[in-house]
């Protein structure tokens, strides 16, 4: 069974930093490409940024310039480094395999930005 762990969310000021990170088993780290994606009160899940297995990154137009994906194939880890955050940053975040499978979503970690 696949599992995605989520982990590194909180309550941060507008202009702060976070650090989420996600593990995984090695059979999925290594094959997929992977997804961070979030999901705010009353709207649909979105994908916030996506690496494939040869680090091509690329990321929405809200985040570009402000969040880091990035994978550490050692620890079958997966990150998301977020500054500058905004108000608007406010959701549930989580990982899955991009495109995303329906049974692969784990918990989520919570981030909410305010002051």
């Amino acid at each position: 069974q696949v599992q995605f762990v989520e982990a590194g969310g909180g309550l941060v000021q507008p202009g702060g930093s976070l650090r989420l990170a996600c593990a995984t088993s090695g059979s999925i780290f290594s094959v997929y490409a992977l997804g961070w994606y979030r999901q705010a009160p009353g709207k649909q899940r979105e994908l916030v940024a996506r690496i494939t297995i040869a680090d091509y990154r690329n990321y929405a137009d809200s985040v570009k310039g402000r969040f880091t994906i990035s994978r550490d194939s050692a620890k079958n880890t997966l990150y998301l480094q977020m500054n500058n955050l905004k108000p608007d940053d406010t959701a549930v975040y989580y990982c899955n395999v991009q495109p995303p499978r329906p049974n692969y979503w784990g918990q989520g970690t919570q981030v909410t930005v305010s002051s």
